[in-house]
Order: C-alpha cells, then sequence, then structure tokens
C-alpha cells in the first residue's frame, strides 16, 4: 500500500474515531435503553489496562528478584 494513502487512511480513521468518541457523549445514544458512550468505556478501558501494566511489572520484578537470590 501507498505510505501517503496509508497515512492518510489512518488520520481519516482517527479523526473519525474522535468525533464519535465526542459524538457520544456529548449526545443521548440509546439503544434498547441501553447508553452508548464509546468515551466513557474508552476510558474504563485505558484505566484497566494500566492496573494490568502494573501488575505485571510488579510480578516481573518479584520474579527477577527471585532471581537474584538464588544467585
Amino acid at each position: 500500500m501507498n505510505k501517503w494513502l496509508e497515512l492518510l487512511l489512518g488520520l481519516v480513521l482517527l479523526i473519525g474515531i474522535i468525533l464519535v468518541g465526542w459524538a457520544s457523549s456529548a449526545y443521548s445514544w440509546a439503544i434498547f435503553g441501553k447508553d452508548l458512550n464509546f468515551l466513557h468505556a474508552a476510558w474504563i478501558f485505558l484505566k484497566g489496562g494500566i492496573f494490568w501494566f502494573v501488575v505485571l511489572i510488579a510480578f516481573l520484578l518479584i520474579v527477577l528478584g527471585i532471581n537474584d537470590l538464588r544467585e
């Protein structure tokens, strides 16, 4: 694929996702009584990712510390 086409497509998708996230939080989007707030869902997903990243770093440090104690 052409590098300029990839760049343009990536920018269009990024701007589209930002607009959909903003519009879903600014306006009331509901299907079958369920609220579709994509910005809130993305924030929850990001916080969960940060939590698991810190847990895995802690686990890695514990394993490395145990490995150093054995030597």
